[in-house]
């Protein structure tokens, strides 16, 4: 981190953007190590946010807009580029969002509503790049590729304050201003992309028990999955795609594709994918070398004392509408192992901070159920 340097929030429409050293940021030069999510080494796991941060090499120097460049400024001269590692929350930004959601009072809660203490955001397909401004920030078109929902403006150069600065979505709520991502799924027999129909976030506890429970911070980056695994995906597998429809059915379909990797559904049903984030954090880091080790999951008995924040769990819970084919699918992360077992998301995490509080005080604390703005009742 350069002398002087400082820790950084910016606040926009009212919003915290938890930035530290933001027009410090740095880039990895390394676009090969950069293809899988998840795997990168300690010192090429793109950008650098504080003091706390390891770097063997001093940063850049900020563009005249303050943003970090990429590859080349408005006069086309090639920006500095380095090494980095964690990203630090700014301690007191993050202080006057949790000061925030324990003074914040709850709702009363209306007839009807339901027991699952959760909230979400109701998504639809928004891009297909491949980029990926978590894994290989600044670097496009080194990423396998990814459909992107939420954020419309996301590409490889997408920082936190970006987020708060486009805010045009395909989420609802409107103060979701988040970026989710997925390899993308492409039909086996005639190569073209398969997007999502339907992309619902959940933000929920996966414990029987609220103790602790915490907001999410903004500028939170994590992946759940692992891009580099290919191994066969047959019935009865976890971590593969499942058919689902409102209503009866058999989640493992009707038949299988050839190779036996995919489902083939019957009736109403059609493919779909679930996954699991991590529900607790260490309270100091936005992101880490590898994408995963500032946050981990927790317990019936509360989160490890390595992680000790509780947050909401994210859960994809994602709609393809097609219901599978002999031929089978790939993922733009397994282009040759033609199985479901590399497929991962992103989340780049932005919420308008005194909603984020709000749903995870009224929703999560209170063990209520939640839609996309309020109680489900």
């Amino acid at each position: 981190m350069a002398a002087g340097a400082v820790l950084a929030v910016t606040v926009v429409a009212g919003t915290a953007v938890y930035l530290a050293d933001a027009p410090t940021a740095q880039r990895t030069t390394d676009a090969a190590n950069a293809l899988d999510e998840g795997a990168l080494p300690t010192a090429l796991a793109g950008p650098v946010g504080s003091s706390a941060a390891t770097s063997a090499t001093p940063p850049p120097a900020a563009s005249p807009s303050g943003k970090p460049s990429t590859s080349a400024g408005p006069t086309g001269a090639a920006k500095p580029v380095a090494k980095g590692g964690w990203i630090s929350v700014d301690p007191a930004a993050w202080k006057a969002q949790a000061d925030a959601y324990k003074a914040m009072k709850t709702d009363p809660v209306p007839a009807g509503v339901g027991n699952l203490p959760e909230f979400r955001a109701d998504c639809q397909y928004s891009h297909r790049r491949p980029d990926d401004p978590i894994v290989a920030p600044g670097l496009p078109g080194a990423s396998h590729m990814h459909s992107f929902v939420g954020n419309k403006g996301v590409d490889a150069d997408t920082v936190a304050e970006d987020l708060m600065m486009f805010t045009a979505s395909t989420c609802k709520p409107a103060q979701d201003h988040s970026a989710y991502w997925v390899p993308t799924l492409y039909d086996n027999a005639t190569g073209k992309p398969v997007e999502t129909t339907g992309f619902r976030v959940y933000y929920r506890s996966l414990r029987n028990n609220s103790s602790g429970q915490m907001p999410m911070p903004n500028g939170m980056r994590m992946i759940s999955g692992d891009a580099k695994k290919k191994v066969p995906t047959p019935r009865g597998a976890s971590g593969q795609f499942y058919c689902a429809h409102y209503g009866p059915g058999d989640l493992d379909g009707i038949a299988r594709s050839t190779n036996g990797n995919w489902p083939i559904c019957g009736g109403n049903a059609t493919l779909h994918f679930m996954m699991q984030f991590p529900d607790c954090w260490d309270g100091k880091h936005l992101d880490s070398p590898n994408h995963k080790a500032h946050v981990a999951y927790g317990s019936n008995e509360g989160c490890p004392s390595s992680h000790p924040v509780r947050i909401p769990a994210i859960t994809f819970d994602i709609q393809y509408g097609v219901k599978g084919t002999p031929a089978g699918y790939y993922l733009s992360s397994d282009k040759e192992g033609k199985s479901a077992s590399s497929m991962h998301g992103d989340a780049f995490v932005m919420w308008d901070v005194r909603t984020m509080n709000k749903q995870t005080k009224n929703c999560i604390l209170q063990r209520k159920t939640c839609d996309n703005d309020s109680y489900d009742g």
